[in-house]
């Protein structure tokens, strides 16, 4: 998909408007993944219970971890392909209504090794995330596209925090109404998790169905219209697909994702564990004190995305790049310093810091993203945001291993953070892009009247 050949982009954001088709596109994707977020890490803060009910033992519990993130390597780059064949309304309808069956069917796990599927399966729905970039790249212009893009993921990693608050009480209440309620059959905490997860399934179907009628592909409409006018040609998106695989740019960027998304996701799946085995905290509290990690995306991403935006319209892509370095520095910084405090206060500000860091990063992250092939937005947002589930799993890896305490892998897993930071600065762009940057970004902050018509204004997108 050659995002050049596209026009009608949104050069600014309207967050209270829902006007077709920026607009809508920019609602509907955050909230479509902050419900696969949901999903996919909902069974995250029930560890405790699911792994007294189905007997795990610490290797099993960080195999399922791993399950959790390892698939959705391979999602994300496949459905980067797939976005730039069919566009993103119906790639993300497709994966709402599929990945909600897992979600809803992971209670009839009897075992560790039907768990075990489940959670491979259920670890499709990560892919989302490339969706939800694809398609705010596509709606919004240079300007405010790092913007768009980071509002948009950190709304919806969002979710990650919202189920460690939301599951255990979900659970709670459903124990709780069956005691209330006579003519229901006695419920457990056993059976409470597995009741549970269906809320988000039946939540992610009714957020395909909407996304289906809501929203369309591109400003212009939707990719089979565009095609048939000659917007698009399916030719150009295997040449982009294959350039972008070949170029090194995107594999840093790989590397890099993978020191703050995959260190999100890691976070995400052990947090509450380790609040509980290294606290003593209840699974309910512990639930709150790893939301708070989750919940500083509901401004952080979209703070780094602000910031590259601001630093990108002064300074041109390079300082883009210089930015992103120095706020994953930070982060490998601050997750060194959470890992050596076992006092619960001072711990949670320091979470809370190092979490503003994680998602600073990777907002700034896709918001170099969409400057690197223009011909292949998919396939490099779908490579870059594999990135980030091989860091997950990496650091599971060693969790695993049983080498270190948790606090030690977390402070090893910010070292190795900390290293790849300097590696940002080996993505370049040519002295020609930087210049037709700059000439997009001017035109992007011209006066509208004659200009780009921004989110919102009357035949936005026409």
């Amino acid at each position: 998909m050659n995002t050049n050949q596209i026009h009608g982009k949104a050069t600014r954001i309207k967050l209270f408007s829902l006007a077709k088709p920026h607009m809508r596109a920019f609602h509907m994707t955050w909230l479509a993944f902050f419900l696969c977020f949901f999903g996919w890490f909902g069974l995250a803060p029930l560890l405790p219970v699911i792994r007294e009910d189905l007997g795990l033992s610490a290797s099993q519990v960080y195999n399922t971890l791993i399950a959790s993130v390892g698939l959705t390597i391979a999602a994300r780059i496949g459905i980067g392909w797939v976005i730039d064949k069919i566009g993103p309304r119906r790639t993300y309808t497709a994966l709402l209504l599929l990945g909600a069956l897992p979600v809803m069917l992971v209670g009839l796990s009897q075992n560790y090794e039907t768990f075990l599927l489940f959670r491979l399966a259920i670890g499709v729905i990560g892919a989302s995330f490339v969706i939800t970039q694809f398609h705010t790249t596509l709606m919004f212009a240079p300007n405010v596209v790092g913007t768009a893009n980071a509002t948009t993921a950190g709304w919806g990693n969002l979710g990650g925090g919202a189920t460690n608050l939301a599951m255990p009480q979900i659970m709670y209440g459903i124990v709780g109404l069956s005691a209330l309620l006579p003519f229901l059959p006695e419920i457990d905490n056993f059976i409470g998790w597995r009741v549970a997860m269906v809320v988000p399934g039946i939540a992610m179907l009714i957020t395909g169905i909407a996304y289906w009628k809501q929203t369309q592909d591109a400003p212009e409409g939707n990719f089979k219209e565009l095609r048939a006018r000659g917007v698009v040609t399916a030719a150009s998106s295997k040449g982009a697909f294959r350039a972008a695989m070949r170029d090194p740019r995107v594999w840093v960027l790989f590397l890099v994702y993978a020191g703050c998304f995959g260190i999100e996701l890691f976070m995400n799946g052990i947090l509450a564990i380790y609040f509980v085995d290294n606290f003593g905290l209840s699974i309910g509290l512990a639930g709150v004190a790893a939301g708070l990690f989750g919940l500083m995306n509901l401004f952080a991403r979209s703070v780094g995305g602000v910031l590259s935006d601001r630093f990108g319209i002064r300074g041109g892509l390079r300082a883009r790049v210089v930015f992103l370095s120095a706020v994953l520095a930070v982060e490998g910084i601050a997750l060194i310093a959470f890992s050596r405090i076992d006092v619960i206060l001072l711990a949670l500000p320091m979470l809370i810091v190092f979490s503003a860091f994680v998602q600073m990063a990777e907002g700034a992250t896709y918001a170099v993203v969409p400057f690197v092939n223009k011909k292949a937005v998919g396939a490099v947002a779908g490579v870059v945001g594999a990135g980030g589930n091989f860091g997950a799993v990496m650091a599971n890896l060693l969790l695993r291993a049983q080498w270190f305490d948790q606090a030690d892998t977390f402070m090893f897993v910010g070292i190795a953070v900390a290293c790849i930071a300097p590696l940002a600065l080996f993505v370049r762009f040519s002295r020609e892009q930087e210049e037709e940057e700059a000439a997009n970004v001017r035109a992007a902050l011209a006066p509208e009247r004659g200009g780009p018509i921004a989110a919102g204004s009357p035949g936005a997108g026409a």
